[in-house]
């Protein structure tokens, strides 16, 4: 097993036990991203849909310092402590994925870091 921490200043640093992502061979797991302003490591101004896009720019950098980009996600999910932001996630994600898109899981949760609405975290499988 090819086992390489990926790690980026152009997304948040960790703030905890964990690597930014880890690639095993061609896959690369991702952290659960918030959103996190890289250069402060304060969460982002704005609405809700700021903080969506904030997260998937988070996610992008990750996945470009692996090698990849966002068409390379296979699996993502999205952890909301308000579910009506649905609509929102699935609006703005087509800003950043084309068909065909990739698995995905929408989970309601009461809480998350940083008192934030949303975090995702993807998996990727990059090219040989």
């Amino acid at each position: 097993m090819n086992r390489t921490i990926i790690n980026t200043s152009n997304a948040p640093q960790a703030i905890g036990t964990y690597s930014q992502a880890v690639k095993v061979d061609n896959t690369v797991y991702i952290s659960g991203q918030i959103p996190l302003i890289p250069e402060t490591m304060t969460v982002c101004e704005g609405d809700m849909a700021a903080h969506i896009r904030q997260v998937f720019e988070n996610l992008k950098a990750i996945a470009q310092a692996a090698g990849g980009d966002l068409s390379d996600v296979v699996r993502l999910t999205v952890y909301l402590t308000d579910l009506s932001h649905f609509a929102l996630v699935n609006q703005i994600m087509a800003d950043y994925f084309q068909p065909p898109y990739p698995a995905r899981a929408a989970l309601g949760v009461a809480a998350l870091p940083k008192g934030v609405g949303v975090e995702m975290d993807a998996i990727l499988v990059l090219a040989d």
